[in-house]
């Protein structure tokens, strides 16, 4: 099966790329997914059998100061990635990359796929509407989730009061595999099976030295200050602790 991987550079994607051994990830360079022409020369020479589009802009703050290009990579670039594959005609599965910032945070019990999304930031606004340019394509899934790479965390500080049922980006990339082993298609949370707070996902990382923050210290873009997620669909996953 050939494999191409979008965004093969990020979190997630380098994590993928231990899973599918033989994927083409192509660098930004190679595949910029807010050009559509470069978008349609890969896909269309490669020929992919799996598409996983991984590739985002994805900090909530990068994105509302630069709502111009989160647009136009996170939609737009669906968008071009979705039309690339339309011509290709070889039905290609597609994995969609989505998030759970795509939920409000303001519900008691944890976010199954059934519930409606209500972004709260333009992040997240962006990630909603590529999940709805993926479903024009129908050999699709659409994987929700919330991930960090595991490794030293990149902010001083991290909440103490902002949750998720968190996984790391290799947890990640396993359940995809797994959904991809299935060809699922529609919608699939890959989740974990704890509730936890950023602070305590940074200490599993393995970070030294890091500070607690609460939300009514926080200033900045609207956040999801729940993100937990739970599935209907598939089963939940332990956060690795090693």
């Amino acid at each position: 099966m050939k494999v191409l991987i979008t965004g093969g550079n990020g979190a997630l994607g380098n994590s993928l790329s231990k899973v599918f051994k033989d994927a083409y990830c192509p660098t930004h360079k190679e595949m910029d997914v807010t050009n559509s022409d470069s978008v349609t020369k890969v896909i269309t020479k490669f020929k992919p059998d799996l598409l996983i589009h991984a590739a985002a802009l994805v900090g909530i703050r990068e994105c509302e100061e630069n709502k111009e290009l989160a647009w136009k990579t996170n939609a737009e670039g669906t968008q071009k990635v979705v039309n690339a594959l339309k011509k290709l005609k070889n039905n290609c599965y597609l994995i969609y990359t989505s998030t759970a910032c795509v939920f409000a945070g303001e519900k008691e019990k944890y976010y199954t796929e059934d519930d409606v999304p209500a972004p709260k930031n333009y992040y997240s606004v962006t990630k909603l509407c590529g999940e709805i340019i993926t479903r024009q394509y129908q050999n699709t899934c659409i994987i929700r989730t919330n991930f960090v790479p595991k490794e030293q965390w990149k902010y001083p500080k991290a909440f103490v009061d902002r949750f998720g049922t968190y996984l790391f980006s290799d947890d990640v990339a396993k359940g995809i595999f797994e959904v991809v082993a299935k060809k699922e298609k529609g919608i699939i949370h890959v989740v974990g099976d704890k509730r936890i707070s950023m602070y305590d996902l940074a200490i599993l990382a393995g970070s030294k030295n890091i500070g607690k923050i609460t939300l009514v210290e926080y200033q900045g873009p609207p956040l999801t200050v729940d993100m937990s997620l739970s599935t209907k669909r598939w089963k939940k996953y332990k956060i690795r602790q090693t």
